[in-house]
């Protein structure tokens, strides 16, 4: 039997988010002062640049929860569509910034259009790949966090060496209006609604999923807002925050220890693209065999463990300057490896009208850890006049997230009581 969805949804949902990640995240390399005049054209300092990298979670924050339910309820197709127009209009906004304070509303704006995006991709494949091939296609997809990094930086790297931080962010912020059209032509909802899948593969995917569904569903229906009060509820949102404190804390700030080479700016790209093509490798692999041992928690503690240590290692490594990179290309990958594996566990032990909202309402708190990561890093380097500090921090934060990854459930969950 064909496997048609794999080349037709994964590639185009990747492509989607990697455009929205592009967005978030080449403001890192527009923020250093050694390529970019950016801090200088808005008189920014250490402070402001982590509060201006770290705003759009608030922003982002505010739509997850009901961007999960109208993705499980309503359409996942038609709700991404909407979030690339409003998304791709606040992208260009930030590039037509004139002060710190319109860069920073346009910044939190963005982070709003954005927000119902995750969630309504993860309840998407969830509709597509049964339970054996969920946390290979969650990571098929979110390769788009690295790969928009690697692939991205060198490009921003030249766009910001031969223009401006303003060309640069109008540029790549009219990526989702190019994309929207081909998002509309190729995704579907559900496997009954696709003309374009084979009739064998449609009724093994609409049993099989069934089935998968009915498993999880509770005798007596139960509302939302007692899930919500769920033990796992906070538990998910803990590690999440820890993992969005760290990735975006050493993003934001992962230039400053490239400062001591007077590097170019494309050399600067460079550099900064190679963790994150470390990182599509971690999570390629790591996916896969949490599918193949169907096991979820280890793979998680695993990488996590993998990048707080690293993380505490590049700082004791500082003063040797390519051994603190190698270090810092092992911390980059853990909260991206494991982002399958976390996000399946929902998808496999709660019922079907509830894991949408779940996965919406625990990346929606645990993505505060983007805005608490770049503002706590900025705010102690500013103090310090050095990342050691804040980096130790994370590096801690990374290896308690790893303790806690053991007590996500591994079987289907009831409520308490």
């Amino acid at each position: 039997m064909a496997h048609q969805r794999w080349l037709r949804i994964i590639p185009v949902a990747l492509i989607a988010y990697t455009i929205s990640y592009v967005d978030r995240t080449n403001v890192s390399l527009a923020l250093d002062p050694k390529i970019s005049t950016m801090m200088r054209d808005l008189a920014m300092d250490d402070r402001m640049k982590g509060q201006a990298a770290g705003i759009f979670f608030l922003g982002y924050v505010l739509l997850q929860t009901s961007g999960g339910y109208l993705a499980n309820r309503w359409s996942a197709k038609k709700l991404v569509s909407i979030c690339l127009v409003f998304w791709g209009a606040c992208a260009v906004g930030c590039g037509l910034s004139k002060t710190f304070g319109q860069f920073e509303v346009m910044r939190f704006l963005l982070g709003v259009a954005e927000s119902s995006v995750f969630p309504a991709i993860v309840v998407l494949l969830a509709h597509w790949f049964p339970r054996n091939e969920r946390a290979r296609a969650n990571a098929a997809w979110n390769l788009c966090q690295p790969l928009a990094v690697a692939a991205s930086a060198p490009i921003t790297g030249w766009l910001l060496g031969a223009y401006n931080w303003k060309v640069m962010l109008l540029l790549e912020g009219g990526l989702p209006f190019v994309w929207l059209p081909i998002w509309w032509f190729f995704i579907s909802d559900h496997p009954r609604d696709a003309k374009w899948i084979s009739p064998d593969e449609r009724e093994f995917l609409e049993t099989t999923l069934q089935r998968e569904a009915a498993e999880l569903e509770s005798p007596a229906k139960a509302s939302l807002a007692k899930w919500f009060l769920h033990p796992v509820i906070p538990l998910l949102m803990a590690i999440n925050f820890l993992h969005n404190s760290e990735a975006y804390g050493c993003m934001t700030f992962f230039t400053d220890g490239l400062k001591a080479k007077h590097f170019s700016a494309v050399q600067y790209g460079f550099l900064f693209a190679v963790p994150y093509a470390v990182t599509a490798v971690i999570m390629i692999l790591n996916s896969w065999h949490s599918d193949k041992t169907h096991e979820r928690r280890g793979h998680i503690a695993f990488v996590y463990t993998l990048s707080g240590a690293s993380l505490i290692a590049s700082v004791l490594t500082r003063d040797y300057f390519w051994l603190s990179y190698a270090f810092m290309c092992l911390a980059i990958p853990g909260p991206y490896a494991a982002l399958a594996p976390f996000w399946a566990i929902p998808t496999e032990t709660m019922p079907g009208n509830v894991f949408g909202p779940v996965i919406g309402l625990a990346n929606a708190i645990g993505n505060i850890g983007g805005f608490a990561g770049p503002y706590i890093v900025g705010w102690l380097a500013a103090r310090y006049h050095s990342t050691a500090i804040p980096f130790n921090v994370l590096g801690a934060g990374m290896l308690l997230a790893a303790a806690l990854a053991f007590l996500l459930p591994k079987k289907k969950l009831s409520l308490p009581g």
